[in-house]
């Protein structure tokens, strides 16, 4: 599998250090890597496109710092790594608000950033899950199917619901029921695909689906109890 790394740092020489070590990585490891370069920031969040699995980001950085551009990626990418790279220790503890996986000071030994990288690569094989692409006016916004509640349909566009967000795309909900298959949605009706871990409770015919009530037609609803019950038990 080759993985896609952005390295973002403002300092040459270290910029060039970082894909030295993925290179030397890569052939130590047999695993492929595409990796892009930014100098600053600004540039990676500049038209960013949700394509990076993990990105090496510095903390202290002239136009954009590390932080920042950290919040601007996740306003559009839940889904890829954050390794903040650092001179200072204190910035770790910002690092949690934007989900970074861990921090690297600097300077940076090969043994410690191949420790870190094989970890973010376990995780990255362990992950189960699909990734959704989302086009809005600032450009494509990418959700994890683990944070989808439930996907409403109606005529040719989609209402995709996550615990903090509703989204807006065009599709239809076969495409989605087929695209999602193995990741635990089902229908409970036509219009709606229900993620089966936000299911809290069956009330009559509603799916309790987080503070949603979702309609079980009658001629789904044995399917659906009974995908349900095969998925609280662990069989599904």
């Amino acid at each position: 599998m080759k993985y896609s790394i952005a390295v973002v740092e403002d300092n040459p020489q270290f910029n060039e250090k970082l894909k030295q070590y993925l290179e030397k990585f890569s052939k130590e490891n047999q695993v492929e890597f595409n990796i892009f370069s930014f100098t600053d920031g600004d540039e990676i969040t500049s038209d960013y496109e949700a394509k990076y699995d993990i990105i090496f980001l510095d903390v202290e950085m002239k136009r954009l710092d590390g932080m920042t551009a950290a919040q601007k990626i996740r306003e559009f990418d839940s889904d890829v790594i954050i390794i903040f790279i650092t001179n200072m220790a204190q910035y770790a503890i910002g690092g949690y608000s934007v989900g970074a996986l861990s921090f690297l000071l600097k300077p940076l030994p090969y043994f410690a950033f191949s420790q870190e990288l094989t970890k973010s690569i376990d995780r990255l094989k362990n992950k189960k899950q699909k990734s959704i692409l989302i086009p809005s006016e600032n450009g494509i916004i990418k959700i994890n199917s683990q944070e989808i509640m439930y996907i409403e349909s109606y005529g040719h566009d989609l209402n995709i619901y996550t615990q903090s967000s509703t989204y807006n795309m065009r599709g239809t909900i076969k495409r989605m029921e087929e695209e999602l298959s193995d990741f635990h949605f089902y229908r409970c009706n036509n219009g709606y695909l229900v993620n089966l871990a936000y299911v809290s409770g069956v009330q009559d015919d509603e799916a309790i689906v987080g503070k949603y009530h979702l309609k079980i037609s009658r001629p789904r609803k044995k399917s659906f109890m009974e995908t349900l019950t095969k998925y609280i038990g662990g069989t599904l």
